[in-house]
């Protein structure tokens, strides 16, 4: 109502980055409003927490907590000079990971708003900017749920992971294209006949004549493999040019998968005229397919040994925006014997595509919503368009990258869900052959989900020691003997372990481990401070048997096609849960390194 974007705003911030991340928001209180609390009030029944609590609410949550932190609106301006010798091309304004909500002003002329917490948010500014001038660029950033609620505890959005930020991370440009351009490019495999299917779609202001040359080389291996370009000319007309072409791969072509991630770029040529626009794509030669219950990669049998990323990013409460903090994750991840990640109702990224493409790791992304605990899935909310809009536009996104191998639709959802995932999969089993599909990832009381090509559930899991000794006989074959599709163990092990102190001093970003620092205080209470390094360890050895046992049991049980480990790594939400071997930061704890745990979790087990 009082129009900011007419306004100079007085104040500073350094982009990208997050409001926490620059200390700007409001200071942490018992006023503070956290958008995922589903786990942590029972805790405040205990009357030993009265200490923790100002005048009987709540006063720090039993996940990590921040130095500041903002729920609202937030706005954001910059005054930019459009290069002069951009004259005739689109214009366009790329943010790459608004959280959430934008809304643009050129001026004072409003381009309109969008959501995505999945994909970045682009903005054609070409009508609104000249050339050679200066304009005043304002961005409002809405962070607050409203009628668009993927659910509080979506690890999306949540506080008790990420946290619920405000602000632009990843890149934020000016970018130009000619007007007649190359909107779109997808690229499909197939190996047994030795091509490529290339779909692109050009988009042009006028009718026009023009012509495409692909090529395509190998560039990550010791092997080096050049495609031959192919040419094809096009009339164009006003509007969106939808276009096919093969790319003959040759019969020495490289394929990808997690023992020889070979990856291709692929550049697309459109000539108009003087005009020439020129993209480049990566993409592997994967075939990710199931057969009876088991997945096979480029006709390789193979079970996934994977592991949850849950959004725990403590130093700078958002997900890495750069290849190298992800591919030192995935290199981790293999170096404990997984080849696998599922994104627990989030998607990573682009970066995180990149690093797992280099590393040869097979991902899961998710739409960003665990429709529970609030909104409900096909009961006719806005949740239903927007989660089937979010996992088109980031397979749009990220579709061509060989590491995107699976897709769910989110978290265990609640409502008339089995009918709308049905359809879900339906959809993309008819839309994209380069994965395969599943509805939700669910626990053990959620329903079965027959149209799935694969399933993500809990019930076949655990371990019954209770008057029994560890053995090495039993496994899990009568609860997964009448699933037709491949089994996949979901949020397998939550073997929890006992703080490690000594980690506080590691938390030195955006959030602060004060419900470590709540542990410690019971122990020194309690006069038990100084065994606290021998609880962790023995509880640790506890939680490393535990994991030995219940992986080698899914191991050697028939026709269990894989198992998703709740996370490898620590996880913060929930009460605080320590179920990693290592911790958030993915380092050792010091009761088993990554050899130990291979010799019971590797391609192959004896």
């Amino acid at each position: 109502k009082e129009q900011w974007f007419k306004k100079s705003l007085d104040d500073s911030i350094n982009l990208p980055g997050s409001m926490p991340e620059k200390l700007k928001g409001d200071e942490v209180t018992v006023h503070t409003q956290w958008t995922g609390s589903l786990y942590d009030s029972s805790y405040y029944f205990n009357p030993y927490m009265e200490k923790y609590r100002i005048e009987g609410q709540v006063k720090l949550p039993f996940f990590l907590t921040p130095d500041k932190h903002y729920v609202g609106v937030a706005w954001y301006q910059k005054k930019v000079t459009i290069p002069a010798d951009w004259k005739g091309e689109r214009i366009t304004l790329f943010l790459e990971r608004p959280h959430i909500e934008t809304t643009v002003w050129v001026n004072q002329q409003e381009l309109g708003m969008q959501n995505s917490l999945c994909v970045p948010h682009v903005y054609d500014l070409t009508a609104a900017t000249t050339p050679g001038k200066t304009y005043l660029i304002t961005i409002r950033i809405d962070n607050r749920i409203k009628e668009i609620n993927v659910g509080p505890d979506s690890h999306s959005i949540t506080d008790q992971t990420q946290g619920n930020w405000n602000g632009i991370v990843g890149r934020i440009e000016l970018q130009a294209t000619p007007k007649v351009h190359l909107e779109d490019i997808q690229v499909y495999p197939d190996l047994s006949n030795q091509k490529a299917l290339v779909r692109m779609n050009i988009r042009s202001a006028s009718s026009t004549k023009g012509e495409i040359t692909l090529s395509a080389a190998s560039f990550n291996t010791n092997i080096q493999h050049k495609v031959a370009p192919v040419h094809q000319s096009f009339n164009i007309r006003p509007g969106d040019n939808p276009v096919e072409m093969e790319l003959p791969m040759g019969k020495e072509f490289l394929t990808w998968d997690e023992f020889s991630p070979a990856l291709y770029k692929l550049t697309a040529k459109l000539t108009n005229g003087k005009q020439t626009d020129t993209q480049q794509v990566q993409f592997g030669m994967r075939d990710f397919k199931i057969e009876g219950k088991w997945f096979y990669v480029n006709g390789r049998k193979t079970m996934l040994r994977g592991t949850v990323e849950n959004c725990d990013f403590p130093l700078t409460g958002y997900a890495p925006m750069d290849v190298a903090s992800w591919e030192r994750v995935f290199r981790i991840c293999r170096n404990y014997g997984l080849n696998h990640m599922r994104f627990h109702s989030f998607c990573p990224p682009e970066a995180a595509f990149i690093a797992a493409d280099l590393v040869g790791f097979y991902l899961q992304p998710e739409g960003p919503s665990w429709p529970n605990h609030g909104p409900r899935l096909g009961n006719g909310q806005p949740i239903d368009k927007y989660l089937m809009d979010e996992t088109i536009a980031l397979t749009k996104e990220y579709g061509n990258y060989a590491s995107y191998c699976m897709l769910a639709c989110g978290n265990e959802p609640s409502g008339r869900w089995v009918a709308w995932v049905s359809k879900f999969v339906d959809y993309w089993k008819a839309t994209d052959p380069r994965r395969v599909y599943t509805g939700a990832s669910v626990g053990n009381s959620w329903q079965w989900q027959p149209h799935n090509e694969y399933h993500v559930k809990a019930g076949a899991r655990g371990l019954s020691w209770a008057g029994a000794q560890p053995e090495s006989e039993s496994d899990y074959r009568t609860r997964i003997d009448t699933v037709k599709q491949p089994y996949v163990s979901h949020e397998t092990g939550q073997w929890c372990v006992f703080p490690n102190f000594n980690e506080i001093r590691k938390y030195t970003g955006v959030n602060k481990a004060k419900n470590f620092e709540i542990f410690r205080d019971i122990l020194n209470d309690n006069q038990m401070g100084s065994q606290s390094h021998d609880f962790m360890m023995a509880s640790g050895k506890l939680q490393a048997l535990c994991y030995k046992h219940e992986i080698e049991k899914t191991l050697r049980t028939p026709d269990y096609a894989g198992f998703q480990l709740l996370a490898l790594n620590d996880y913060s939400g929930q009460g605080t849960a320590l179920v990693g071997v290592l911790d958030v930061f993915f380092e050792e704890k010091g009761y088993i390194n990554a050899e130990q745990f291979r010799r019971f979790c590797s391609p192959t087990v004896p």
